[in-house]
């Protein structure tokens, strides 16, 4: 795929032999950035794992310390008390069968989607439409839980789901290139950490082969692990 003219200037400042410190490479992906809009900076890492074997196929969630920098709608299945509970805690939306119905008929306008054990059966359907688009809610990354103001609350904090992709890659945004070198520092170190975390024991050698760090359309930054 052909490179634009302000992508290319951007990668002739990065320096593709060197590992960066957080520190160095936060600051340089602020220095090249050159999206017009307030971009996500991306975490990317390449793992040695291979996903076909259950144990090796990680995903889940966690909250950055300082957010991600976007606020997310919620979606929230969930009846009685625990609709109220939900309600409480700052769901955007919460129903039962209405909102079936409404993404069956192509409404999309959530970014999460929290259920309770009890309305799984209900949204089961619902699996070809939200799970291609990570969507569907799942014990591993705490969206399938009878505590929805918690789980709302993780969310609002800045919960960032991962999941291994089919070549061992792990991509999350930890970020916006408006926060400081600081907090984005912070947010980087402490998924860095996490991640390193979550070797396999059928893992043999090295786990994180390397990392790297971009805006959303700018040139990686390798960093070290």
């Amino acid at each position: 795929m052909k490179k634009g003219k302000k992508y290319l200037e951007a990668q002739a400042q990065v320096d593709s032999t060197k590992v960066y410190s957080i520190e160095e490479a936060v600051a340089l992906v602020k220095k090249v950035h050159y999206e017009k809009f307030d971009a996500t900076v991306e975490l990317a890492f390449r793992l040695n794992l291979d996903p076909r074997k259950a144990e090796q196929n990680l995903r889940g969630a966690f909250v950055l310390p300082n957010g991600t920098g976007k606020t997310k709608k919620v979606l929230v299945f969930a009846k009685g008390d625990a609709a109220e509970a939900a309600k409480n805690a700052g769901a955007d939306y919460v129903g039962e069968q209405d909102y079936v119905q409404k993404i069956a008929d192509g409404w999309m306008d959530f970014d999460t989607v929290i259920a309770t054990p009890d309305m799984m059966g209900v949204i089961g359907r619902l699996g070809r439409v939200l799970g291609p688009r990570g969507l569907m809610p799942n014990p591993k990354t705490g969206t399938v839980t009878n505590d929805v103001a918690k789980a709302i609350a993780d969310v609002k904090a800045g919960k960032v789901e991962y999941r291994v992709d089919k070549v061992g890659n792990i991509l999350m945004g930890v970020g916006k290139v408006s926060f400081s070198d600081e907090k984005l520092v912070e947010n980087i170190a402490f998924a860095v950490d996490y991640i390193s975390k979550l070797k396999p024991t059928t893992v043999k050698g090295t786990f994180v082969k390397n990392i790297t760090i971009s805006s959303t359309m700018g040139p990686g930054v390798k960093i070290q692990g």
